[in-house]
């Protein structure tokens, strides 16, 4: 197993063995400090425990501190060719940095962002995308690379800009690799692992939309945590926030790394199938994501199954469970049966014996 060194990023650690963390972006104008933290505040509830912003210009680099004195979670400025802004978000507060020195310019410039972050003791993740390889930009045209030979060369200049910063005693240090497909990525972060023990930001870069974002991320993400390799994760996705937030917990619980809020457990439905299964499930899914029924760091599993093939040997596996056949579903609770009750009423039911948000044991003991 890959084991990481850890780094403080503002009331948060990450790395060496702690939980893998969920983060996200925020895809809002930063200058509108206002309508930024009202997304971040709801992302908070969904579980966001790292929140990265883009610092384009000065006006949003000054907005930083506002910001950061109305969230919970630390803050990451995103910083891209001018080393000012870096400094500047900085002094306004921020936990991290992420830069690609690549587009930062000289080493005097770098120099000036390490300073700056070593006065106020926080970290800099060094971001290679596979899409900006220096490489690429000497050459003046587009090389046709393998994504092998693509993984090697972002690890090559990755360990180029790690030199520059520990040249300059600065090692409070967060990486990442990311490549627009599940491949050069799983193979970049492989072979990184073995040189160093930064902590790894897990990451598809431009992943695409709600649906490809979340195969490619959930296919690398897999791969990788499943061999210990990744301190924090972000599903990038052409979606709201939101999404990105709720996929990577749902990743994170399907590969039993962390267990947050309610997993559902359906059967895909087949023949025998005597309710409407998927209209019920897709609703209750929606309600769920909508309403806090129950205390989001609570792991509850609710298994809704169609029929008496799987169905109660699921339902009491769950702590709320529901068998269906024709027109009825027999509910249990911690593996014990207690009633029948209607099709129509399943989702009301459930949500009902989730209703306590400050009663931990509200599915598990009664109401």
């Amino acid at each position: 197993m890959y084991k990481t060194k850890k780094v403080k990023i503002g009331n948060i650690s990450i790395g060496g063995g702690l939980p893998v963390r969920v983060q996200s972006m925020t895809k809002t104008e930063t200058a509108d400090w206002k309508a930024t933290v009202n997304q971040i505040k709801k992302l908070e509830d969904a579980g966001c425990e790292i929140i990265r912003l883009a610092v384009p210009d000065m006006e949003s680099a000054s907005a930083l501190s506002k910001i950061k004195k109305n969230i919970k979670i630390p803050l990451v400025a995103d910083i891209h060719f001018d080393w000012r802004l870096a400094v500047e978000a900085i002094k306004q507060g921020v936990d991290k940095i992420r830069i690609n020195p690549g587009n930062i310019g000289s080493r005097e410039n770098i120099e000036k962002i390490i300073s700056a972050a070593k006065k106020r003791k926080i970290p800099i993740r060094i971001g290679v995308n596979a899409g900006s390889l220096k490489i690429l930009k000497k050459s003046g045209n587009w090389i046709k690379m393998s994504q092998q030979e693509r993984a090697k060369q972002m690890v090559t200049e990755l360990m180029e800009n790690i030199q520059t910063f520990e040249d300059m005693n600065f090692t409070n240090i967060v990486v990442s690799l990311k490549a627009n497909d599940v491949s050069t990525t799983v193979l970049a972060n492989k072979l990184f692992s073995k040189k160093r023990n930064y902590p790894i930001h897990l990451g598809i870069t431009e992943a695409g939309t709600e649906f490809s974002g979340i195969t490619k991320s959930a296919a690398a993400f897999g791969i990788l945590l499943n061999q210990g390799i990744g301190d924090t994760i972000r599903v990038s996705l052409t979606a709201e926030p939101l999404e990105e937030v709720r996929a990577g917990w749902g990743i994170l619980k399907a590969l039993d790394l962390r267990k947050r809020g309610v997993e559902i457990v359906s059967c895909p439905t087949c023949g025998r199938c005597e309710t409407d299964l998927i209209k019920i499930v897709n609703r209750l899914e929606r309600r769920l994501s909508t309403v806090n029924y129950q205390p989001s760091t609570v792991p509850i599993k609710v298994a809704i199954m169609g029929c008496v093939v799987n169905g109660p040997g699921e339902a009491k596996d769950a702590d709320i469970g529901i068998a269906g056949g024709k027109g009825f579903g027999l509910l249990f609770r911690k593996g014990n049966p207690v009633k029948k009750i209607p099709q129509e009423k399943w989702i009301d039911e459930i949500l009902r014996l989730l209703k306590k948000p400050n009663n931990p044991s509200a599915a598990a003991d009664g109401d």
